[in-house]
């Protein structure tokens, strides 16, 4: 079935070189995460997920 399909050495190099990229930037973010300061990490800790309903959000009908 896969005999026809004809893969460029091109190809075989941007599908590693773009896995070699997401790898990259996910590690990257994971060593930021775990590097982060403590009071950075409570602060963080402290943001509200949803904000509070205001007056003008409870007057709608």
């Amino acid at each position: 079935m896969f005999k026809r399909l004809i893969l460029e050495d091109y190809a075989a190099f941007l599908t590693l070189f773009a896995f070699i990229v997401a790898v990259t930037i996910y590690l990257t973010m994971l060593w930021r995460a775990v590097r982060m300061p403590r009071p950075q990490v409570e602060a963080l800790a402290r943001l509200p997920l949803e904000s509070e309903p205001t007056r003008h959000d409870d007057q709608r009908t």
